[in-house]
């Protein structure tokens, strides 16, 4: 198990089974080892080959996270099945009241006395179980081989069926958390401008009800004026 003193990291390398214009998934488990919040983020060298979800995030206190790393379908074969891509996994402690959708960018910047712990992991392809047999090893094997490899295999395809309705599920969630997001912004608008609205609306009436009233005043200071002037020429 890798990581370091904030996080455990498992397994300590990135293995796929590498089949041609087919996708690869592997799974990573980060175990927070503090009684902190810590945020991490996944870098790679390759970032078009690989979708990580989730490639940044908080875990809390004693909790764990699982991260989906996918290889994109690929349409040849790396010489000598041997990658050189590599990813960084990057960890440090955090606010319990930081945004886990929302993590800051200057959150991984070494600064001052911030400590941010690095794990590097290395990318390890491996062909299919069922593609190490050659047409000597399946005529010579036994009807109980033959089970046992056609079961294997079944296992395999379920459990990449079972990885996929998990990604499709995740994606429609993030989706959904997305479009949320998107209505309460439009509803904090709608609100600013209703109360914008309202304001102008009580202005203009506050300013047509003074207008009145100093008609109004003038209107009556004009009568008491007039009286006044005749009451003194009647004098």
């Amino acid at each position: 198990m890798g990581g370091g003193k904030l996080i455990s990291v498992h397994p300590e390398e990135l293995t796929f089974e590498f089949e041609l214009e087919k996708p690869a998934y592997c799974n990573l488990k980060i175990v927070n080892n503090t009684e902190h919040h810590v945020a991490f983020k996944v870098k790679t060298t390759s970032p078009k080959k690989y979708f990580v979800r989730p490639n940044a995030s908080v875990v809390q206190p004693w909790d764990s996270c699982t991260i989906t790393v996918t290889l994109q379908a690929q349409k040849e074969y790396p010489p000598d099945m041997q990658c050189m891509d590599k990813f960084l996994l990057q960890s440090t402690k955090v606010q319990p009241s930081i945004d886990i959708d929302e993590i800051p960018p200057d959150t991984f910047i070494k600064d001052g006395e911030k400590v941010i712990e690095e794990c590097k992991l290395r990318v390890v392809y491996i062909y299919p179980q069922s593609g190490h047999l050659n047409s000597e090893g399946v005529s010579g094997m036994s009807s109980a081989s033959m089970l046992s490899v056609r079961g294997s295999d079944i296992v395999r395809k379920s459990s990449y069926e079972e990885i996929q309705s998990v990604q499709r599920l995740r994606d429609e969630r993030d989706a959904i958390l997305q479009h949320n997001k998107q209505l309460q912004r439009e509803l904090e608008l709608l609100r600013r401008r209703n109360s914008r609205q309202s304001n102008t609306g009580f202005s203009l009436t506050f300013a047509a009800f003074a207008g009145l009233v100093g008609l109004l005043v003038g209107f009556i200071l004009s009568i008491a004026l007039s009286s006044s002037s005749t009451e003194l020429k009647t004098l």
